[in-house]
């Protein structure tokens, strides 16, 4: 890995200004807002946050400076919706944490489970995925998830944002039969209603709940008082337009006020009533065949463009077979977005601003912006390309990442060295 490593900054008529972290120098800046900054400066404070962006050099001394002459500088890209640090060896039960018996489980919480020392996370910050969001999976209500740094000691250490939603399955009102090598037919769910209404009277007994002044505890709604407080995102598991009305119906009736569509493949059926109602959509992901025969081959591709150009927050999701092991591949989702109509700028703006949209944390992070978290990585070309993605260093809260902490590039130059015998 090649760091290109300035002498100090000359400090001239600054000379009593105290030192900073580092300046990253002469880079194109991705700002994650679908602008770019050519040639620019960035800086990286000691309290781990940027503090300084621009096109020229600052006057602040700081301790170290890197020449990114040619390189890219880019946020950090977000997984969301992962059970990334949950399930270390599908196959092996022992080492998958990600799901609880029983239908209804809001007081479940993936962040305590979540291992920082996951031999798969650091494939993923190798190519620039440097936050993700911890999801349960299971029943009708998996749990609550948290938004982590993956550069990290322990969950304690890891979490961004504790407990940012509750995330719902929602019922389907239909499913498809038979299996992948012999499909068969789409029958309706002839207990769709009843599903429904089962999960309806359980949000609703939860917010009469937390109304109240009683003294008895149960946890489970205790656990979704922060959906009627504003404090809590309600995540809505569904990728048909049928649900998804349902869903925004049912989110009048409680006055809920954050919603996120996670799935959300039939969106672009009713894009009115989601523009209408400024719900965000992390979208399922593209790499994906078509989910109904009569669909077009790239629809799967197309979907981030048609969203988009409706004026609704996208974010990408790789959730789905070997998802652990897909993180690192988040980068290259968007960039066959950004082959199917949407600019490259708005593509990295899916895995980053409309992710930290979508998961309450833009305040800290998903731009490259003064005052927020100094997490990026510099690449040594386009980050949504597979031939040159290539990160050579990243940050995480203003800390460097080691990135030859990776057990794949261990064996790469282990082998790599047999054959220079």
């Amino acid at each position: 890995m090649k760091k290109l490593l300035s002498l100090s900054i000359l400090l001239g008529a600054s000379i009593s200004l105290l030192a900073q972290q580092t300046l990253i120098s002469n880079a194109t800046l991705h700002l994650g807002n679908g602008e770019i900054i050519e040639n620019g400066f960035i800086g990286l404070g000691s309290n781990g946050e940027i503090d300084y962006l621009g096109v020229s050099a600052p006057l602040n001394a700081y301790k170290e400076e890197i020449d990114a002459t040619g390189k890219h500088v880019y946020p950090g890209f977000i997984v969301p919706n992962t059970t990334l640090g949950l399930v270390e060896i599908s196959a092996v039960r022992a080492s998958r944490d990600h799901a609880e018996t029983g239908s209804f489980n809001p007081n479940v919480r993936s962040l305590i489970a979540f291992n920082c020392e996951s031999d798969i996370i650091p494939t993923a910050m190798d190519n620039g995925v440097l936050i993700g969001q911890i999801t349960p999976r299971s029943g009708r209500i998996s749990g609550s998830s948290s938004v982590v740094n993956l550069d990290c000691w322990n969950w304690e250490d890891a979490a961004l944002k504790t407990d940012d939603g509750i995330h719902v399955n929602w019922p389907a009102p239909s499913y498809r039969t038979g299996w992948w090598a012999e499909p068969g037919g789409i029958k309706l769910n002839e207990k769709y209603d009843e599903q429904v209404i089962e999960l309806s009277d359980y949000l609703k007994n939860a917010k009469a709940y937390n109304a109240s002044t009683s003294n008895l505890k149960d946890l489970r709604y205790v656990a979704l008082g922060g959906l009627f407080k504003g404090s809590k995102t309600l995540y809505i598991h569904t990728n048909s337009a049928h649900a998804m009305l349902d869903a925004l119906e049912l989110k009048k009736q409680l006055g809920i006020e954050k919603l996120v569509f996670v799935g959300g493949y039939e969106s672009h059926l009713i894009l009115d009533e989601l523009k209408t109602a400024q719900t965000p959509i992390i979208l399922r992901r593209l790499h994906e065949l078509p989910m109904h025969p009569d669909d077009p081959l790239h629809l799967p591709y197309q979907l981030p463009a048609i969203l988009n150009r409706a004026g609704i927050t996208v974010a990408l999701d790789v959730a789905g077979d070997m998802e652990q092991i897909q993180v690192r591949n988040l980068p290259f989702l968007a960039g066959t977005a950004a082959a199917y109509g949407v600019s490259t700028e708005d593509a990295v703006k899916m895995i980053t601003l409309n992710t930290a949209i979508a998961l309450g944390i833009d305040d800290k992070v998903g731009t490259l912006q003064k005052g927020k978290h100094a997490t990026l990585f510099v690449s040594e070309g386009n980050a949504l390309e597979p031939m040159t993605n290539n990160v050579i260093m990243a940050f995480v809260k203003g800390k460097p990442v080691d990135l030859n902490d990776n057990k794949q590039k261990q064996l790469y130059k282990k082998y790599q060295g047999k054959y220079n015998q």
